[in-house]
């Protein structure tokens, strides 16, 4: 069975869909919010992978579905979120995880590159939030997590279509915690610094590349792809009940050097 600890069935009663959720840090947001009682719903674009984590957590005693579609295509959009409704009810929260990046001067940025980090990051973000958020009014309660990173806050050479994208996931979450308000709906962000996750493995050439960049975070490390989920985890309970429109810098004190 899953145990949630001390936050054991919090979120009991709750919907939640996480999408890029088959693996990385999606996946264990989708654990915990499992493990606190909530039935979820892992959206992601590889529907093998994400089947495998679905079946997983099933086994750990989680009521959990997998879906898989592009959260940048309003008709997939339009079906995964149908095909969770139609499991378990309306959403109540969503984690907005998926995302994308690339890297290279700007000069080598393709209109098709730019354009594809931003259908997924921050147009993906728009078109899940708009699907839910008529479920969550009419419930008169909901949870939106939106994740972006350090460079949205600090920026990064060679990578201004992932930087842009996801500073434009910090004004959504700004100006949806303001129109969402009246409906106590609570809009937050995590921005993660770096993340032991197959992701970061790729980028920075193995556990050895991650370890010299390691060097430069105030607290010597990157996190633990459990430790954003945490985070994600306060945000969609009720202990954040009155926090709405923030940005949680879970990155080991990175922004506070500019890095």
């Amino acid at each position: 069975m899953m145990d949630g600890g001390t936050h054991d069935r919090q979120l009991a009663g709750r919907v939640a869909l996480v999408t890029g959720a088959a693996r990385g840090m999606g996946y264990h947001h989708a654990r915990l919010l499992a493990e606190r009682g909530a039935k979820v719903v892992l959206q992601d674009i590889e529907a093998e992978v994400a089947s495998k984590a679905a079946e997983d957590l099933r086994a750990a005693g989680g009521a959990v579905i997998a879906v898989s579609g592009d959260v940048g295509d309003e008709e997939d959009v339009e079906r995964n979120v149908a095909a969770a409704e139609a499991e378990f009810g309306p959403v109540s929260i969503l984690v907005n995880n998926a995302g994308i990046g690339k890297s290279g001067k700007t000069e080598e940025t393709t209109e098709a590159i730019f354009d594809r980090v931003f259908n997924v990051n921050l147009r993906g973000t728009f078109l899940m939030t708009r699907r839910v958020v008529a479920g969550m009014k009419a419930a008169r309660y909901g949870k939106i997590v939106n994740i972006s990173s350090r460079f949205g806050q600090v920026g990064a050479a060679y990578s201004i279509a992932y930087c842009a994208s996801k500073s434009g996931v910090h004004g959504l979450t700004k100006a949806w915690a303001k129109e969402f308000a009246p409906w106590n709906i609570c809009v937050n962000c995590v921005a993660p610094g770096g993340v032991w996750t197959e992701m970061g493995l790729e980028e920075h050439g193995g556990a050895e590349g991650i370890r010299r960049v390691e060097q430069t975070v105030p607290l010597k490390r990157w996190a633990q792809p459990e430790e954003i989920g945490y985070a994600v985890a306060f945000l969609a309970s009720p202990e954040s009940d009155f926090i709405t429109g923030q940005v949680l810098p879970a990155n080991g004190g990175a922004t506070i050097t500019g890095i």
